[in-house]
């Protein structure tokens, strides 16, 4: 079974690396001090290069081989090389096309309202008391302590739908009902334009902002007050205090907490399968890889999603690791 396979990999990959750590410990440990200096880093390093090659590399290039694949419809029969015709069905599926828009939509929503609001919410509770500020935070923050799926069940009390003449015992329609005096609305089942995509990035958004405002509530209150101070006595106003003198000293965070939520919203998958499997013109490239895998068992696009993906997101980790050494080096 591939669960079983993937946990004997597991452990023979962790088990491995022991191994050569222990023997090229041991072999380290005869020679002389002038050498042992010098193969003492590797000792540490060579296991990890192992790890990563057998859980990260080989995973990846496994990946991108059977992108170029076509898995036999008969059974027993091994998968024939395509080149790039998978990639190509992709790129002129109408519905493939719908999904990238879909994607790059949370993308530019997602990020930028989580750090907006963390941002205002950090800025405001800083003003509080401590203990103000303490249990505020506490309460914001609480959403991160949920999975994605927790969040999806906790929210389906909002959104969901019951027809008419039955109670109105979720939220949004409850509100709806009795404010309008209309019929409730199957709020994610609406095909026609992206308010059922929208309302789940209000679940996104509501999982991000404690992350967002713990970051940058530790950067605002790391700005230097003789700034602060000289700003003041220049007779700069409280809004321009802000954007001219706190924003542009945290920056980097900013900027770091951006690129952190964007990565987790190319890989978002747990809230849209949970609340709509994807239907209604909601699903997201995570989704639709699970779709190509599981639904349509089709292997070759599936790990073409995931290039996809990929590709995507890795000029994103870049920028964020290099962003980590400058604010590094600077320190």
């Amino acid at each position: 079974m591939p669960i079983i396979s993937a946990v004997i990999s597991v452990v023979l990959g962790l088990g491995v690396s022991f191994l050569i750590f222990f023997f090229l410990n041991w072999l380290v440990e005869r020679t002389g001090d002038r050498w042992k200096a010098r193969l003492l880093p590797y000792v540490f390093l060579v296991p990890v290069i192992v790890l990563v090659g057998v859980f990260l590399l080989y995973p990846a290039v496994r990946t991108l081989i059977e992108s170029f694949m076509k898995a036999s419809q008969r059974r027993g029969e091994a998968a024939t090389w395509v080149g790039l015709q998978n990639y190509a069905e992709l790129f002129t599926d109408p519905e493939f096309l719908g999904v990238l828009r879909n994607n790059l939509l949370w993308v530019a929503v997602v990020p930028a309202l989580a750090v907006v609001i963390g941002l205002l919410v950090a800025v405001l509770t800083d003003k509080l008391g401590r203990r103000r500020e303490t249990a505020f935070k506490s309460i914001i923050f609480l959403p991160m302590a949920i999975s994605g799926v927790a969040a999806a069940v906790a929210w389906r009390f909002i959104y969901f739908y019951a027809p008419p003449g039955n109670p109105q015992i979720y939220a949004l329609n409850a509100f709806w009902t009795t404010v309008t005096g209309q019929d409730p609305v199957p709020w994610l089942t609406l095909d026609t334009g992206s308010l059922n995509s929208f309302l789940l990035m209000v679940i996104a958004i509501w999982l991000q902002v404690g992350f967002a405002m713990v970051l940058l509530s530790a950067a605002i209150k790391g700005v230097p007050e003789e700034t602060i101070e000289a700003a003041r006595l220049d007779g700069a106003s409280e809004r321009r205090l802000f954007f001219s003198v706190i924003v542009p000293q945290i920056r980097g965070t900013i900027l770091a907490v951006l690129v952190t939520v964007v990565i987790f919203v190319m890989k978002a998958f747990d809230i849209v399968y949970a609340m709509t499997g994807g239907q209604y013109k909601t699903s997201v490239l995570a989704v639709e890889f699970y779709t190509q895998l599981f639904s349509f068992q089709n292997p070759g696009k599936a790990a073409a999603v995931v290039m996809i993906l990929m590709v995507a997101v890795a000029p994103l980790v870049v920028y964020q690791i290099r962003s980590y050494k400058s604010q590094e080096e600077l320190r």
